[in-house]
């Protein structure tokens, strides 16, 4: 029986070549490839300016330096996230203010944002879970209402669109991931969408050291910058995956809307909202009813790899980490987040999965679950 990860990239040997191709070249950092990968990120979002950098917590960090936030300032996020969401905010110097998420859709709560803002709040970061995009429409609008900057954490939503608008072709600052489990993968990187091309030159500065050279050799360091920069290794993956983004987008929606088929809705499990247009499904996450099995998420996750089937927990509340607790939050404050974060598991999907393997799946969950509910 053959096992079913909760995720795997898709490489194709032509991809494979190509990155030999940059190792035989002598030219291994960023270079020809990273300007080629950044050229056709740039046309993906309508001829905005986009920059590589090595992951996407880099661009949440960049995005952060780009807007001036400094110490005392305070950033509006959900507790239901990748702990980078916040801990860049923390790592500015900067307050995270939580909200809760709306329990339908598990993104951010929108209508709650406006009862957390004080004088200081500077800006939101508005995470787009399973690649679920949070209502441009609606964020937008309370930005500019109590005049905030937008960093839209994108991570799991590359591929996504809002009303038929590609998720990044619009906006503030827009931040993605290429992490090897990304729907589009560079084995690490990500990249950031700029409102304004006369940042640029800012962000170059941020992502390597502060350093800008001159065409004779002198340099100078005006900022302290990171090392965040791609290589041509990575960003060879990058070009070679971007013709299979369509392809990669339609396969998980077809799989998604199969699950949404076979899931037997009888075992009481929370799933997802069956958006199949916007969503790019970067990940199928259901919510097991604790309260009425016998056994531990955990448990269900052994018995289930048991079954030759590999679960996933994405993720568990931000709030409730030692870090966060130390910054005065605790149980009890974000409640749909907790009930959520308790009881999440994703199931694999990958473009390479069949509808055979999502019988599959659904098959185990019915038979383990069938087995500890009360």
């Amino acid at each position: 029986m053959e096992f079913i990860p909760f995720t795997r990239p898709t490489i194709d040997e032509a991809t494979i070549a190509a990155v030999s191709d940059v190792l035989r070249s002598g030219w291994l950092t960023s270079g020809p490839k990273v300007q080629a990968f950044e050229a056709q990120l740039s046309a993906m979002m309508d001829g905005r300016t986009v920059r590589s950098l090595n992951s996407g917590t880099a661009a949440l960090e960049i995005a952060l330096d780009l807007i001036g936030i400094q110490a005392g300032d305070e950033i509006i996020t959900t507790p239901l996230s990748w702990v980078a969401t916040a801990n860049v905010i923390v790592l500015a110097g900067a307050k995270p203010v939580f909200v809760d998420i709306d329990p339908v859709t598990r993104n951010i709560d929108l209508a709650q944002i406006s009862a957390a803002i004080t004088p200081r709040t500077r800006a939101i970061i508005a995470v787009d879970l399973a690649g679920l995009p949070v209502d441009r429409d609606a964020l937008y609008a309370l930005a500019q209402q109590h005049q905030l900057r937008v960093i839209e954490d994108a991570a799991q939503s590359f591929g996504a669109s809002w009303n038929g608008r590609a998720i990044g072709s619009f906006g503030d600052l827009v931040c993605f991931s290429f992490h090897a489990n990304k729907n589009l993968t560079t084995g690490e990187g990500g990249c950031l969408v700029l409102p304004d091309p006369a940042l640029a030159p800012l962000c170059e500065k941020l992502r390597l050291q502060g350093v800008v050279r001159a065409a004779d050799g002198t340099m100078e360091v005006d900022v302290a910058g990171g090392k965040f920069n791609l290589t041509d290794i990575a960003a060879v993956i990058g070009l070679g995956q971007l013709p299979h983004l369509t392809e990669f987008t339609e396969s998980r929606r077809a799989l998604a809307r199969h699950y949404f088929e076979k899931f037997d809705r009888a075992l009481g499990c929370e799933l997802p909202v069956a958006d199949l247009a916007n969503s790019n499904w970067h990940m199928f996450q259901v919510v097991l009813p604790l309260d009425n099995m016998s056994i531990s998420r955990g448990e269900f996750i052994a018995r289930m790899k048991a079954q030759g089937i590999a679960i996933g927990v994405h993720y568990p509340p931000i709030h409730l980490f030692q870090l966060y607790r130390g910054l005065g939050y605790q149980a009890g404050q974000f409640p749909h987040a907790e009930h959520v974060g308790a009881g999440i598991v994703t199931l694999p999907l990958f473009p390479t999965m069949t509808t055979a393997d999502v019988d599959r799946v659904c098959a185990s969950i019915s038979t383990v679950l069938t087995e500890v509910l009360s």
